[in-house]
């Protein structure tokens, strides 16, 4: 059996542009579904080391890992697998996507798992208001409406002026502002960057950055079996990410994307099972919000990529019939 590095190092080398693909949707769904129990048992571990370790150094694990899970791909295609034209976007992606785990981990040091994932599943909103600021995307009130019922299932979740809100909730928040930063810049160098160029420039510059903030976060000697929790977690992000990567060689992102909640589902479960934390009702129904803010939204695109499909299809004017 391929160790996770390997089998990222297969994938990502093999057809690197565009990847073997095959119509296989079910496969798919069960490997998204299958990466998310991953995420949420990473996510339940940082949760637990946040009880004696600081949010850096737990985001500092987890990025050696990473990178360390990496030196197969630099070994196997050299350093000129690092080599890009665009080496700001790179590092920018790469604070989008440290900035979404550091925030992430700061979140559940305070907050239950599940009501911690649901807010940070708002990022589809921000991803689509940055892509009409940065990728001039035209947005229609249907989806101005899905981005607004989305705001207002995490409202639902945080209960603002309410006895249960914890000012805390604003980290889940900073996290999928963070991330939609990053998957702005991922689609603004689409096509023009080998996959596995991203993946290394994501890894070295949370990695680097991380280094610096280490001294300043309080850094805290941890024992062997913290140590072995933080390895664990590294371990389990990144066969998550190579679970992603093979979920997406049988489906359309379309399909797929909406899969990606059941991780509310896994961290509802391990918050109770580890931390005997049970979600109360509001929690449950501001979830159910954004979630079918977000379907909604995965819907419109799809409508949207098919009305673009069928205009570039349409013959000009006395020309030729297309067949």
């Amino acid at each position: 059996m391929p160790t996770p590095s390997s089998a990222i190092v297969d994938d990502l080398t093999v057809h690197p542009a565009t990847g073997s693909r095959k119509d296989d949707p079910v496969r798919g769904i069960l490997l998204v579904v299958v990466a998310m129990a991953f995420f949420s048992c990473s996510d339940a571990t940082a949760k637990y080391l946040n009880l004696t370790l600081p949010a850096v150094e737990i985001g500092w694990m987890r990025y050696a890992v990473f990178s360390l899970l990496m030196l197969p791909l630099l070994l196997r295609e050299g350093t000129g697998v690092v080599r890009t034209p665009r080496p700001a976007l790179q590092i920018l992606r790469g604070l989008g996507m440290l900035g979404s785990a550091l925030f992430f981990i700061l979140g559940m040091r305070f907050l239950p798992m599940a009501e911690a994932a649901a807010t940070s599943y708002v990022s589809p909103v921000f991803v689509t208001v940055l892509s009409i600021l940065f990728l001039g995307e035209k947005i229609g009130p249907r989806r101005w409406a899905a981005v607004l019922t989305g705001l207002a299932g995490v409202l639902i979740v945080m209960r603002p002026g309410g006895a249960a809100f914890q000012p805390a909730a604003i980290f889940p928040i900073l996290s999928a502002m963070s991330w939609a930063c990053g998957i702005i810049i991922t689609r603004k160098m689409t096509g023009q960057e080998n996959p596995a160029t991203t993946l290394i420039w994501s890894a070295l510059t949370g990695l680097a950055v991380l280094t610096l903030l280490l001294p300043l976060g309080g850094m805290v000697l941890p024992t062997a079996q913290e140590i072995g929790w933080g390895v664990f977690i590294g371990v389990m992000s990144t066969i998550a990410q190579w679970l992603l990567v093979r979920a997406y060689r049988y489906g359309d992102a379309s399909v797929l994307a909406s899969f990606s909640y059941i991780q509310l589902i896994w961290s509802a479960s391990l918050g109770y099972l580890v931390f005997n934390a049970v979600p109360d009702g509001w929690t449950f129904a501001g979830s159910a919000v954004i979630i079918a803010s977000g379907l909604y939204t995965v819907h419109r695109e799809r409508i949207r990529r098919r009305e673009s499909a069928a205009r570039t299809a349409q013959p000009a004017p006395n020309g030729p019939a297309v067949s």
